[in-house]
């Protein structure tokens, strides 16, 4: 684990809700969707194509998609844009092979460390989810992390996907909390640490695979993983 960034980060006014993000901050979205998109390639030998491809396609898809009205449900946007996303690269799965990667996320368990730092968590906050993702289709995931939450607030529920501001002012009248008493924490640049920064929220990017984080959305602090976020968030366990 990598210690976190430098850049200041302040538990004063002390929050009430720890916020998160589900899919890669607390489960293991990257890891199952390329083992997905993998299998799918393989069937069709399709070696020529890495799956990260496919998955890059269809982050852009989903940005685009995500935006447009009337709201169109998660799992409805990971069949259209993995769709596309593979078609951009040539490949033709069929609708059984798209169904499989869109159900996907039921299937999604939590990162190794993730159940143990939100047992620690819950002893201090209360927490919450805030997930692009439909209630049907996150509440397997939940289960799967196995730790109980305060409040799990979609995109569904909202009528919004994130960066839209309309999705966390949806879930702070929801929580009965303002902003400041939050710290929201994720591993979603765009998704997320750019919605947090035009909001002032608080924030930690949870850097799990390396990556160049954008400077126009600071600040934030960035740790590796959910342990790092915990000793940002007990200050005194250090």
């Amino acid at each position: 684990m990598t210690e976190p960034s430098a850049l200041p980060f302040k538990l004063d006014p002390a929050p009430k809700i720890i916020t998160f993000d589900c899919y890669g901050t607390l489960v293991q979205w990257y890891e199952v969707l390329l083992r997905e998109i993998g299998e799918t390639l393989a069937a069709h030998d399709r070696k020529d194509v890495p799956a990260t491809a496919i998955l890059d396609s269809f982050s852009a898809q989903s940005r685009k998609l995500t935006a447009e009205k009337p709201h169109r449900l998660y799992k409805e946007i990971l069949r259209i844009g993995f769709a596309a996303a593979f078609r951009e690269h040539g490949v033709a799965p069929s609708a059984d092979e798209i169904e499989r990667i869109a159900v996907s996320p039921t299937t999604m368990g939590p990162h190794a460390e993730v159940p143990d730092v939100l047992r620690r968590l819950r002893e201090r906050y209360k927490i919450a989810i805030f997930t692009n993702s439909d209630d049907d289709l996150i509440a397997p995931t939940v289960a799967k992390i196995g730790v109980p939450f305060d409040f799990v607030i979609t995109a569904e529920q909202a009528q919004a996907y994130k960066p839209s501001r309309q999705l966390f002012d949806y879930a702070y009248g929801q929580m009965g909390v303002t902003p400041d008493e939050t710290v929201h924490v994720a591993m979603g640049m765009y998704w997320d640490m750019k919605a947090r920064h035009e909001l002032g929220l608080r924030g930690i990017w949870v850097n799990r695979r390396g990556e160049i984080g954008n400077p126009d959305w600071l600040p934030y602090a960035e740790v590796s993983d959910l342990e790092g976020a915990a000793a940002l968030l007990f200050p005194t366990d250090r």
